[in-house]
C-alpha cells in the first residue's frame, strides 16, 4: 500500500501513462478503454499539481510562471463573462491547461529529475508499437485483407484504409502521419551517445530502430496527410539549419549569409524532392497493390499507368477502384477556409477576452452559420492559434505568444550561442520537433485547446526542453525579483 501511495506522487509515472493511454486513444480497436482510461488519470493529474506545488513550489519555482498565471487568470475571467450550457466543457479544458504548464511543461521545477530516462521509455513504447502495427497494416493492405465498421455516423473503423487513405490500426490517417513523425523523432533521439549514456547504456536494437524508420516512411507517404509531411519536412529543415549554424566557424555577415542561402536552397530542393517522391510512390504503391501480380506486369501490358491511376480506370477483382492513396477531397484546404472563416465571426464576438473554449461550438450554432458542430471533422477550427485567439481574445494570445517567444529565445541561446556543439544530444532534435510543431499547428488541432496525444507529445517535449535549459541556466532561478525570495527572474 505504501508503495502504491509512492507511485500516485510519481509524476514521471503519471507522464508515462498519460502518454501512453492518449496515444492507445488513437487506435481504432483500443479506443473506447483508452477513453474511459483517460478519466481517473486526468483526475490523477489534478492530484499531482496539488501534491507538487506543496512538495516543490511548482508556480514560484516554474520558467515564466507569471506569464503563465496570468494566461490562466485572463482565461477565468473569460469564462466567468461567457456563462452558458457548455461551461463544464471550459472548466475541463481549464483543468487540461493547468496540466499541460504545471506537470507536463512544469516538470523542471522537479528535483533531480532525469528526463533522459523518460524519453527513452516513452520513444521505445512508441518504436515498438508502431513498427509492429506499420508491418501488420502492410501487410493486410498488399493481401487484400479490409474491414470497415460503422457505427450511426460519428464512429467508424476503417482498416487498413479510410476514405483512400493507409491508416493502419489508426483512427485517422492524418493521425497516423503525426505518429509516423514522432516515430521518426524517437529514432533520431535514440541514436544520440548521450542519451544512452544517461540510461546507463540502455538502448533499442538497431534492427528495430531500421525497421521503425522504413515502415514510418512507407505510412508516412501512403498516409497522405498534408500537415504530418509539413511536420516532417519543418523538422529536417531545422535540424539541418541547426547544422549549418551551429557550427564555431565564425558569425559574420558573410558567413551568415551564406549559411541562410545555402539552408534556403537545400530546403526548396528537399521539399520539391519530397513531394514528388511522394506522388511516384503513392502510384507504384497503388499499382503493386491493385492485383496480387507487380507493376512490370502492367507496364509489359502496354498499360497507362499514371492516366489510369488518375482517371480511377484500374479496378480491384471486385470491380470496385483501386485505392490510390489520395484525399477524396480534392481541396487544398481540406474544408478548413470554412473553419477559419467562422472563426473570424467568432473573433468578432469578443475579440478582447474571448468567447472561452467551451463556447465555440456553442456559439457557431448560436450566432453564426453553424459551420462547426460536435463531430470530429468540426469540433474545432484546425488552427491551433486561431483557437487560442478566439478562446481567449487578443489578450490571452498576447500573454501566450509572450511565453512561446521568451521560451523559444531561451532555447536558441541554450542551442546556438554556445562553444560546444550539442550534437550529441537529444537538445537539437527537441528544438526542431518544436519549431516544425509551429506549422504544423496552423493546419491541425493542436497546440493547446485538445486533450490528444499530438497536443500533450508537444508539451512534453518542450518540458524535456524545459529541463536542458535549467541544466545550462541554473543560476537564473537563484535571482530574485523586487528583493522577494519568492518572486525570481526566472518567473518572467
Amino acid at each position: 500500500m505504501t508503495s502504491f501511495k509512492e507511485s500516485l506522487k510519481d509524476s514521471s509515472l503519471f507522464r508515462k501513462v498519460y502518454i501512453i493511454d492518449l496515444f492507445f486513444c488513437m487506435v481504432s480497436f483500443l479506443q473506447v478503454l483508452s477513453y474511459v482510461l483517460i478519466v481517473p488519470i486526468f483526475i490523477w493529474g489534478l492530484y499531482l499539481i496539488y501534491t507538487n506545488q506543496r512538495r516543490y513550489n511548482t508556480f514560484f519555482n516554474m520558467r515564466f510562471g507569471l506569464w503563465m498565471g496570468l494566461f490562466l487568470i485572463f482565461s477565468f475571467i473569460s469564462m466567468l463573462f461567457n456563462i452558458s450550457i457548455t461551461l463544464p466543457i471550459s472548466i475541463v479544458m481549464f483543468l487540461h491547461v493547468l496540466i499541460c504548464f504545471f506537470l507536463f511543461y512544469g516538470m523542471h521545477t522537479e528535483p533531480s529529475f532525469n528526463f533522459r530516462q523518460e524519453i527513452f521509455d516513452i520513444a521505445k513504447t512508441i518504436i515498438y508499437f508502431t513498427t509492429v502495427t506499420n508491418i501488420f497494416g502492410l501487410f493486410c493492405l498488399m493481401f487484400g485483407f479490409y474491414y470497415d465498421w460503422k457505427f450511426f455516423d460519428w464512429y467508424r473503423i476503417g482498416f487498413p484504409i479510410y476514405e483512400n487513405r493507409f491508416t493502419s490500426v489508426f483512427f485517422n490517417p492524418n493521425l497516423l502521419g503525426f505518429v509516423s513523425v514522432v516515430a521518426l523523432l524517437c529514432c533520431h533521439m535514440l541514436t544520440k551517445p548521450v542519451l544512452n549514456e544517461k540510461t546507463e547504456g540502455r538502448r533499442v536494437n538497431k534492427v528495430w530502430l531500421g525497421l521503425c524508420v522504413v515502415t514510418n516512411l512507407f505510412a508516412l507517404n501512403l498516409c497522405d496527410s498534408n500537415a504530418a509531411f509539413v511536420l516532417g519536412l519543418g523538422y529536417v529543415i531545422i535540424y539541418i539549419a541547426y547544422i549549418f549554424f551551429a557550427r564555431d566557424t565564425g558569425k559574420t555577415f558573410k558567413n551568415i549569409f551564406i549559411r541562410v542561402v545555402a539552408v534556403i536552397l537545400i530546403a526548396a530542393i528537399f521539399a520539391g524532392a519530397s513531394l514528388m517522391f511522394r506522388a511516384i510512390f503513392q502510384t507504384g504503391f497503388a499499382a503493386i497493390t491493385a492485383k496480387t501480380h507487380a507493376l512490370a506486369d502492367y507496364i509489359f501490358d502496354n498499360h497507362s499507368l499514371i492516366e489510369d491511376l488518375e482517371e480511377g480506370s484500374l479496378v480491384i477483382e471486385d470491380g470496385q477502384p483501386i485505392v490510390t492513396f489520395g484525399h477524396t477531397n480534392k481541396n487544398l484546404d481540406s474544408g478548413r477556409m470554412k473553419l477559419w472563416r467562422e472563426s473570424l465571426g467568432l473573433f468578432r464576438i469578443s475579440p478582447v477576452i474571448g468567447v472561452s473554449h467551451g463556447n465555440i461550438i456553442y456559439y457557431s450554432g448560436r450566432y453564426l452559420s453553424g459551420t462547426l458542430k460536435f463531430d470530429y471533422n468540426h469540433s474545432d477550427l484546425h488552427n491551433g492559434f486561431l483557437t487560442i485567439l478566439v478562446s481567449t481574445g487578443l489578450i490571452g494570445f498576447l500573454i501566450f505568444a509572450t511565453i512561446g517567444f521568451r521560451f523559444a529565445k531561451h532555447a536558441a541561446s541554450a542551442l546556438f550561442w554556445q562553444k560546444e556543439t550539442r550534437r550529441d544530444d537529444v537538445f537539437p532534435c527537441m528544438f526542431a520537433f518544436l519549431g516544425a510543431y509551429l506549422g504544423y499547428s496552423l493546419f491541425e488541432k493542436a497546440l493547446l485547446y485538445d486533450i490528444s496525444f499530438m497536443v500533450m507529445f508537444f508539451w512534453l517535449i518542450m518540458g524535456y526542453t524545459s529541463v536542458y535549459i535549467m541544466e545550462r541556466e541554473h543560476d537564473l532561478t537563484q535571482r530574485s525579483l523586487f528583493k522577494s525570495k519568492r518572486l525570481t527572474r526566472a518567473m518572467l
